[in-house]
């Protein structure tokens, strides 16, 4: 059965990620673990306090020993909780619930508690969850998720936390993990903040000393209630604030959210609304908007390495950059950021002909999409403007206009093209995408407008030696965008 680790059982501390060197940081704040005994954890610290705030799922990923056990138990001492922890590679479900046994009538079946079962407990931490049964993780993840077990809610229960060892791929350095396997994304996708711990080299001499000294041992983590009155004073404000979230907030997690996903790295619906929970926790937490602040909220949210795959800086990165711009932007600027941020051509369209500022906006925001844009999305976006532009019906200037031309002519007239080559004995066009591009065209016959038009797009790329990646998705966004501007703008 599992119990409460003891607190002599335990005294190992670490680093964990801290905030980026290219980036300003914001002002040093007092390092509110280590009054508790923790060290090291400074540079992520605001993301933890905002996950404690909003009451949200947290998990720590790192190696053996660097302190995610004894960070999670130490908070639960400074908050005063009623703290369960389970091994989840060796709890049985009977440990969790207690044990069965039927009421007087015979009707229904109640759980014999025991001090080590799940009710009334206020913090749960599932150590070790990535060497958890699979049948178990099933039954965890209610716990995580909704707070209920076997259905019945839990109702004293206010924190759900975890920690693994790295998974998979992650491994590295000359240790490996058997038995730790990747969680299920459904499962990691519950946990509102993912921090990877760090290790030994990444504390600095003075907590180095801390955390080598011997002395405190297996003491009672507290700091005079400080913690604890804090988190509930923050708590108050957040839940004030929620219902009015920020802009800046909301703009920033759907722009790092979309980014995200356009470079590929998969983050769900739910956990926009997460991250803007955090964020919201964390200006509540610092009492300002800190830049810094929103890159590490932002780097403990993607729950890829939960199941072993390592999400590239850079792209984070990027994300956040463009985020954070266009959150902070106002006027003219924010509306160019919107309409550079929204990826799919129909809604861009829509960003111009509805909220465009004005025309010298428009034609700015023109030139730099044509400018920056892959070429077939270029292009794309040019074959479709273009005739509505011409015709006025779109706030773009004249030197907007003129450089949507250069674009969409070759491609309004790639028919003339082809029969250029046919009559100069030119052969077919040599290229490797032929096939494939003419599927779609050939799958489109039903419909001979949009066939017509997904051919001269696919023609254009093949002339122009233009490689179209995905090109069944573009075709499909190039006729959202025609029918959006054919029902907008009168034959």
């Amino acid at each position: 059965m599992a119990t409460p680790e003891s607190r002599s059982a335990r005294r190992t501390t670490s680093p964990a990620t801290s905030a980026a060197p290219d980036l300003p940081l914001a002002p040093a704040i007092e390092d509110r673990f280590a009054a508790i005994g923790a060290y090291g954890f400074a540079g992520v610290q605001t993301v933890l306090l905002s996950a404690l705030v909003t009451e949200d799922p947290l998990l720590l990923v790192g190696r053996s020993g660097t302190g995610k056990t004894f960070l999670l138990n130490s908070i639960s001492e400074a908050l005063g909780l009623e703290h369960r922890h389970y091994n989840a590679s060796l709890v049985a479900f009977d440990d969790l619930v207690g044990f069965p046994y039927p009421d007087d009538a015979r009707e229904h079946v109640r759980f014999l508690p025991t001090p080590a079962t799940v009710w009334g407990a206020e913090s749960v931490l599932v150590d070790e969850i990535s060497r958890c049964k699979p049948e178990h993780q099933n039954r965890l993840f209610s716990l995580v998720h909704e707070r209920r077990i076997q259905g019945m809610a839990l109702e004293s229960l206010r924190y759900r936390w975890a920690a693994m060892n790295p998974v998979g791929s992650d491994q590295s350095g000359g240790e490996e993990y058997t038995g730790s396997e990747p969680l299920d994304p459904a499962l990691a996708d519950r946990f509102s903040v993912i921090v990877e711990v760090g290790d030994w080299n990444a504390l600095d001499d003075v907590q180095q000393r801390l955390v080598a000294n011997p002395a405190g041992e297996g003491q009672f983590a507290a700091d005079g209630g400080r913690l604890r009155s804090d988190i509930a004073a923050w708590r108050t404000a957040f839940l004030a604030e929620l219902q009015h979230c920020p802009l800046l907030v909301v703009e920033y997690a759907r722009t790092a959210v979309t980014e995200l996903n356009r470079a590929g790295i998969r983050i769900s619906p739910r956990r926009a609304r997460l991250l803007s929970r955090t964020l919201l926790a964390a200006t509540v937490v610092r009492g300002a908007v800190e830049e810094s602040d929103f890159l590490v909220v932002l780097r403990c949210s993607i729950p890829q390495i939960a199941w072993g795959e390592r999400v590239k800086p850079e792209h984070v990165l990027a994300a956040h950059r463009l985020a954070w711009s266009t959150a902070n932007a106002t006027g003219r600027d924010r509306w160019l950021h919107q309409f550079h941020a929204e990826h799919r051509l129909a809604r861009k369209i829509a960003l111009l002909a509805e909220h465009c500022p004005d025309a010298d906006a428009g034609t700015l925001a023109v030139e730099q999409l044509l400018g920056h844009d892959s070429p077939e999305r270029a292009a794309a976006f040019a074959f479709a403007v273009y005739p509505a532009a011409l015709a006025g019906a779109l706030p773009i200037g004249g030197e907007g206009l003129a450089d949507l031309g250069k674009r969409a002519l070759p491609v309004l007239h790639v028919e003339g093209e082809l029969q250029w080559r046919e009559s100069a004995n030119r052969g077919p066009l040599p290229h490797p995408e032929l096939g494939g591009l003419m599927a779609i065209v050939e799958s489109l016959s039903s419909d001979p407008p949009r066939a017509a038009r997904a051919q001269q797009l696919f023609y254009w790329a093949l002339l122009n030696g233009v490689k179209v990646r995905a090109p069944a998705d573009l075709e499909q966004e190039l006729e959202e965008a025609v029918r959006y501007l054919a029902a907008r703008v009168p034959a």
